[in-house]
């Protein structure tokens, strides 16, 4: 079943960012652009080479109106101990989200209840709420920042000209389809 226009469930969790903890609250989300990046556990060796890549583009997230959220199952506490045991990962500017009850991961239908941890899977929502765009993928495969906001600019763009459509591969500024008339139940 597709996640596509799911309205994300309410939610209060901890948080760490900026040396401090936090709350945050699914009101929070709303009113501007969301990425919640699902990684499986703190400490771990391919969520720390993404989390970094993330935090690498932070600037250009936030200057697009978009906050990122990475959430793992992990306290928030063990976040802390992650930032300070890990230069890696005291470059992230976002709130990591602490998630040990899995109320959001099972929200967002990437929990493996087996283990206690998420899939890795990165959701694009919009200022309602509401899933636009996402990927789930096995937990041995990394994922890529450039893509992630490629994809946040073109659903940005699409919902603010619905009557166009961003192709493959489509970078801000590339001309876009407007199908026609006939073809647009089909999209």
């Amino acid at each position: 079943m597709s996640l596509i226009g799911k309205e994300v469930v309410d939610f209060k969790v901890q948080a760490y960012q900026d040396n401090e903890f936090k709350e945050v609250t699914k009101e929070d989300i709303l009113g501007h652009w969301s990425v919640f990046f699902f990684y499986p556990a703190d400490f771990t060796f391919v969520c720390p080479t993404e989390l970094e890549d993330l935090a690498d583009k932070y600037e250009e997230f936030k200057k697009a109106g978009c906050e990122i959220y990475s959430v793992s199952c992990d306290t928030h506490y063990v976040h802390k101990a992650w930032h300070d045991a890990s230069k890696t990962i005291q470059k992230i500017g976002y709130p990591m989200l602490a998630e040990p009850t899995g109320i959001l991961a099972r929200g967002f239908d990437v929990m493996i209840e087996e283990d206690g941890v998420a899939e890795r899977g990165s959701f694009i929502v919009n200022p309602e709420g509401k899933i636009v765009a996402y990927e789930v993928i096995a937990g041995n495969v990394g994922r890529n920042a450039d893509e992630l906001f490629r994809r946040v600019q073109a659903s940005q763009f699409v919902a603010e000209h619905g009557d166009q459509v961003c192709p493959a591969k489509w970078q801000p500024g590339a001309d876009t389809l407007k199908p026609s008339l006939d073809l647009v139940g089909l999209l």
